[in-house]
């Protein structure tokens, strides 16, 4: 039996889970998190920004191809664009309560992070960005990690909403993914495509975990 789109892209992204697990245990280690929470939110912050203008961008890119599996493509993209508008808002206020701000320059891996999406979007396939947005959205805050958070920080609650909602909302939102990459069926070259880059942001985040948490500026 041929496995289905979505599974395949789980079995190839499953030997990167260990890793990214790993990095997210050191970020988030008791140990010096008061000072480090508030750089995770001004790296994450200009990355949840990109979010909604690189779901406008792809569906655009498949309006452009004007074919059934396109359409089907652009009608999730606005769809999760509309999902996804203003969580960068809820990013400036978790900062404001935590006594921070966003970061004057983007932290580089997070500029590759998005960077990598832009050039797969114009110069491959838009279908790539849902191994993107897979990756992001399966590796979401588990549910009681804010709650932690605040705990060991003893940060207002009014700091972590960004943490909160993901955690409940990302589950859903992958769910939605894998249904939609299973009814496009893309072709082989597609589905490389959604792999590959599925398998860079891996690599990228997890880069990003072990930057914030081994340097006090949080950059490599």
């Amino acid at each position: 039996m041929t496995a289905t789109p979505s599974l395949a892209l789980r079995t190839k992204l499953s030997p990167t889970a260990t890793a990214l697990a790993a990095a997210a245990a050191v970020l988030w280690r008791p140990e010096g998190l008061r000072e480090r929470y508030p750089r995770y939110l001004a790296a994450m912050y200009p990355l949840v920004r990109a979010s909604v203008p690189l779901l406008e961008r792809a569906a655009e890119r498949c309006a452009e191809r004007d074919d059934p599996a396109s359409r089907r493509l652009a009608a999730y993209y606005r769809r999760h664009a509309g999902e996804e508008r203003d969580h960068d808002t809820w990013l400036l206020e978790d900062l404001a309560a935590a006594g921070a701000g966003p970061s004057a320059v983007p932290h580089p891996v997070v500029v590759e992070l998005a960077g990598a999406q832009y050039y797969r979007i114009e110069h491959e396939h838009p279908v790539a960005l849902l191994g993107y947005i897979a990756v992001l959205e399966g590796n979401a805050p588990g549910p009681r990690l804010a709650s932690r958070l605040a705990e060991v920080t003893g940060l207002p609650g009014s700091a972590f909403r960004t943490v909160r909602e993901h955690a409940a909302l990302d589950g859903g939102h992958l769910d939605d993914l894998y249904r939609v990459l299973d009814a496009l069926a893309p072709p082989p070259d597609g589905q490389t495509a959604v792999s590959v880059s599925a398998l860079h942001t891996a690599n990228l985040l997890t880069r990003l975990f072990l930057s914030l948490a081994a340097d006090p500026g949080g950059h490599p």
